[in-house]
């Protein structure tokens, strides 16, 4: 695949950003308008033919994207062949192609002695090709089976079952309790680096194919599970894992501590609805902002407060930083456990002249004034011995602080839902229904995506989006 030598004319080059000082001035996607095809051309060829294509193996695309093909197709300018192959496996490579941190290019063959290929940036710029050229329009259903599927949840898993039934035939109806559909993927990524352009975009063609969405409506409280039993055939349960991990300190009741998805979402909604992302209760303005914990969300809470005009940004990470290659318990294929600038690092390293993170700390309390606002948090370092964690005597410090993000991953989904359908949980307290199968414990009732794996990536719902609408076609088809 790709060009014979190419892996060794050229080297890995990814598609710049746009300049810090430029895009910490808006909430635009972070990406350069640039498309330079050469460079993109150049990347596909170094895509070797390897024989056993690991990037679309287990450790590395879950949707088993043909990574391989559409990398020679560009290298060969043939870009609507290569939209057709990425969109045989992938619903919307317009959101992974922005969001996934790219395990693929993790299993990347060519990685272990070299950088591996620029496949995420390939896979964005085959599909924002195929929108500017006008080749994804929506599909044209002209056959339906008279069958009936209700989604509960429109994040990423909730649209790609909608868009799988959708296609063979199926009515489906997408039920969403907020007041925009796409979930995560509307308030959970912040705009600069998913455009709620590019949600709308997708959620429009989806609609003109036929499938039906219904905001506003939280079923379980505001419709009852029963009810939609008796009008569709099928239910499937998407709701995502929203159970946030909190922070069990002294103090924790303090005003201005609040979850990571919180904040996000209000000032996210606050950009949409009011053209500007600084919710009223909850801006970083002229603040000393500290994110207790790290991965994506983490990134994404720096990057918006930097945009608010924050006095400060510190982000506490528990363990120690990574190294800068690959440890010799962390080999290839796995994916590459070690330290990297994501967006939101390199702008406050632009902004404040160093890399945000603070590592190997743990938050022992937080402080409140008279008036019950947070001002500041007492942490101790600490280390990692035989697999335990140790605090290290005589290194307590205090920081100031007017807001904290508390961004430690999920615990589990919510269960007012599974309460009202009767359905089991698993040890976890997601949606028990095993993969590959999704069928929860109630007959005609699935499960998909986080709330029932747990909190994991985009384009793992998506392929969970994609299997249990398998699994609920053949349910149908029993039923007939």
């Amino acid at each position: 695949m790709g060009k014979v030598t190419g892996f060794k004319e050229f080297d890995r080059k990814t598609l710049d950003y746009r300049p810090p000082d430029s895009r910490l001035q808006d909430f635009d996607e972070i990406f350069s308008d640039e498309q330079n095809t050469q460079h993109l051309q150049e990347q596909g060829a170094r895509c070797m033919d390897c024989g056993v294509p690991f990037c679309q193996s287990e450790n590395g695309c879950p949707v088993d994207n043909l990574i391989p093909e559409w990398n020679d197709l560009v290298y060969k300018n043939k870009w609507q062949e290569a939209l057709i192959r990425l969109h045989k496996t992938n619903n919307f490579p317009e959101f992974t192609g922005r969001v996934c941190p790219a395990p693929c290019e993790g299993s990347c063959v060519l990685g272990i002695n070299n950088p591996p290929v620029t496949i995420k940036n390939i896979e964005q710029a085959i599909v924002d090709n195929g929108f500017e050229k006008g080749w994804i329009t929506a599909e044209n259903i002209e056959y339906r089976t008279g069958k009936k599927v209700a989604i509960i949840g429109s994040g990423p898993a909730g649209l790609a079952a909608a868009d799988e039934l959708n296609k063979i035939g199926h009515s489906v109806s997408v039920f969403e309790r907020s007041d925009r559909i796409g979930g995560l993927l509307m308030y959970g990524i912040p705009s600069m680096k998913l455009s709620k352009k590019v949600v709308e975009r997708r959620v429009d063609l989806l609609k003109n194919s036929g499938i039906e969405f219904i905001t506003n409506t939280d079923v379980g409280k505001r419709i009852a599970v029963a009810e939609l039993r008796q009008q569709f055939d099928a239910l499937i349960f998407t709701t995502g894992a929203t159970v946030a991990r909190d922070l069990e300190v002294k103090n924790r009741d303090a005003a201005g501590v609040h979850l990571a998805m919180e904040y996000l979402t209000k000032n996210t909604k606050s950009l949409l609805d009011n053209g500007h992302a600084e919710s009223k209760d909850l801006s970083a303005k002229g603040k000393a902002v500290i994110v207790i914990g790290g991965g994506d969300t983490g990134t994404d809470c720096i990057g918006t407060a930097l945009r608010q005009g924050a006095k400060s940004v510190t982000n506490f990470e528990l363990l120690a930083k990574p190294p800068e290659s690959r440890a010799d318990n962390n080999p290839w294929p796995l994916w590459p456990l070690i330290y990297r600038v994501d967006y939101g690092h390199a702008e406050a390293a632009e902004v404040f002249g160093k890399d945000p993170r603070e590592y190997c700390l743990m938050t022992k309390s937080f402080s409140k004034n008279k008036a019950g606002k947070v001002n500041g948090i007492s942490t101790i370092g600490v280390d990692f011995k035989d697999g335990k964690l140790v605090e290290i005597a005589g290194s307590e410090k205090n920081w100031e602080a007017d807001l904290v993000l508390l961004s430690m991953g999920f615990v589990s989904s919510e269960h007012y839902l599974s309460a009202d359908a009767g359905i089991e949980l698993d040890e976890r307290g997601n949606y028990q229904a095993d993969y590959g199968k999704y069928q929860t414990s109630q007959d005609g009732i699935f499960a998909a995506g986080d709330c029932r794996r747990g909190q994991s990536l985009v384009v793992w719902a998506i392929n969970e989006g994609r299997g249990v609408a398998g699994e609920v076609a053949e349910y149908l088809q029993s039923k007939l």
